[in-house]
């Protein structure tokens, strides 16, 4: 099955899938709970809490977020009316940005206002799975008609007060369920990648291999601290922190698929420019990715445009990459373009999102873990892939280097050892040996009566016949044209006399009688001196053989007539 034909299966099912995600409402859950509420801003010049409940008038609702820059600022709610009790509190969950500190006011209809302090650990202890920020409205008689954010220190690199939602503790804890089941169904199956691929890795030693696990180690690192799980691991650490290891394991990933496809492919794709600009990619996202790790603290804005730089340049190189595989005509294209197209999807909408080009949303802010799943997913497809073409091109090379040792060591006509492979087996072998050297009488006569091709099955049947005659361990070799060598070991020889006979029975083409002399000698045969004595010792007996009539065999201490 070739790589198009996978790809075209796995677009299918690929299909499917998105069409139950894209599900009715109605029939679908969200880890996304409750109603939105819009939320207008003002800058904090040092006014109070009460002052700004107070003072509606005062926030700006039309201008956009990001326009007001970094800095401190009031965020108030639209008004709405909801009593938090203690069977069912209300709860409001916004995203979690780059913030010193979320303190939230609750105006009660009764003119009370709950304040709740949260500096940048205090966020933290609040994230809840999808790494949203949740604060748990305290129960009162009166209904609560009013929300106030102060938000400190605010990076405002995509929104001062992003996502805001009313709900409750019930619907919260079904939207936390749900992103558990969908964030640990994504490391159960990065980990089984992870494990199964660095097995293979252990026994193949394949580069690509090492690249992709350290694509899924990252990716499995990424979930952890995007999908807040690490907050609940280390609730005392800042969440600032925790956006920090979010770049750096989201930047090691890009870096590592990179290298994965730079080296995935085969040698001549890449070579030149290409493959020296894949490398500099993951060379630049890795160190952009520490550069934000490291100095982010310092100037979070500047650190957060390095990297957006960073991965838009990578969202170019890829389908640059890509394209690149198809005029080169690359085996595995169709199913890498297939498997690489959701990553290339969430980069640019990513990078959108990060220069505000599209709103905020969950599913935005969750995009790198699902096109990165596809992608690892489909990938440990396209690995497979891989490896069944390398096993069938390795084995293809094993069965064409056993094919030219085999012609290079055999007689083509009679599939027999050559002469030079003969001796190569021959010299060394251990006791007294026998040679033998059978000669084809008038084998001239034969070709002129059968022809060259009546003449080479002649010498196929004499083959045969011969092999059918020795001890298992004998060599049996054609050494010249008409001329045959036997090696066995003295202690089971061969029978020169029994040989003869058969070779008069043997069916040779159109009935033709074949007759063979035979001349044989016993002696050491442990190099080469002592494989030239033996065989002028049993070339003398042939041509004492064929001297005295041929159709007969002389050995070198005995002779007998045929």
């Amino acid at each position: 099955m070739s790589g198009f034909q996978i790809a075209r299966r796995f677009a299918v099912l690929w299909a499917l899938v998105v069409a139950c995600l894209c599900a009715p409402a109605g029939y679908a859950q969200t880890p996304v709970p409750g109603n939105s509420l819009s939320t207008c801003i003002a800058r904090d010049t040092g006014q109070a809490a009460t002052a700004m409940l107070a003072d509606p008038a005062a926030f700006d609702c039309s201008t956009s977020q990001t326009d007001f820059g970094p800095g401190d600022f009031w965020a108030i709610s639209q008004p709405f009316s909801r009593q938090s009790t203690e069977a069912l509190p209300l709860t409001v969950r916004v995203a979690s940005l780059w913030q010193g500190g979320l303190d939230l006011h609750i105006a009660y209809a009764d003119g009370h206002v709950e304040t709740i302090v949260a500096d940048a650990r205090g966020v933290t202890q609040r994230i809840q799975l999808g790494a949203l920020v949740e604060y748990a409205i305290p129960p009162r008689d009166a209904p609560a008609v009013r929300l106030l954010w102060h938000v400190r220190e605010s990076a405002n690199m995509r929104g001062i007060l992003l996502g805001a939602r009313l709900s409750d503790a019930q619907a919260s804890n079904r939207a936390n369920l749900l992103s558990a089941a969908i964030y640990a169904g994504f490391a159960g199956l990065c980990l089984a990648l992870l494990i199964y691929n660095f097995a293979l890795w252990g026994a193949l030693r394949h580069r690509f291999q090492l690249a992709y696990c350290a694509m899924v180690a990252a990716l499995l690192l990424y979930s952890v601290s995007a999908s807040g799980a690490m907050a609940w691991l280390m609730p005392d650490i800042s969440n600032n922190l925790r956006l920090r290891v979010n770049y750096f394991t989201i930047s090691l990933a890009a870096a590592a698929a990179l290298q994965f496809m730079r080296f995935y492919f085969e040698p001549h794709i890449f070579a030149g420019r290409m493959d020296r600009l894949m490398k500099l990619g993951s060379i630049a996202l890795a160190l952009g990715g520490g550069a934000f790790f490291l100095f982010a603290p310092l100037h979070v804005r500047s650190m957060d445009m390095l990297v957006t730089a960073l991965f838009v340049g990578c969202g170019l190189l890829i389908p640059a990459a890509l394209w690149r595989t198809f005029r080169r005509r690359s085996t595995y294209r169709w199913l890498f373009t297939f498997a690489w197209a959701a990553p290339v999807v969430g980069v640019v909408a990513r990078s959108m999102g990060n220069m505000g080009l599209i709103p905020w949303s969950f599913w935005l802010d969750n995009s790198s873990i699902a096109a990165m799943a596809a992608e690892a997913a489909i990938s440990s497809l396209a690995i497979a892939y891989r490896i069944r073409v390398l096993s069938r091109e390795r084995d293809s090379a094993i069965e064409g280097e056993v094919m030219a040792r085999r012609l290079a060591d055999t007689d083509p006509l009679t599939g027999l050892f050559n002469r030079r492979a003969f001796l190569v087996a021959a010299i060394g072998r251990e006791g007294t040996q026998q040679l033998l050297l059978a000669d084809i009488d008038h084998f001239k006569r034969v070709n002129d009566t059968l022809g060259h091709d009546g003449g080479d099955e002649v010498l196929r049947v004499f083959a045969r016949t011969l092999r059918l005659c020795v001890p298992p361990d004998a060599l049996v070799a054609r050494i010249g044209g008409e001329e045959f060598a036997i090696v066995s070991d003295a202690g089971d020889p061969v029978e020169p006399g029994d040989l003869l006979a058969k070779l008069r029975r043997a069916p040779f083409p159109f009935d033709l009688r074949v007759t063979a002399s035979i001349g044989t000698c016993s002696g050491p045969l442990t190099s080469e001196a002592d494989w030239k004595r033996l065989y002028r010792c049993a070339d003398e007996a042939l041509f004492e053989a064929k001297a005295s009539g041929r159709d007969r065999w002389r050995g070198s201490d005995t002779r007998f007539a045929a």
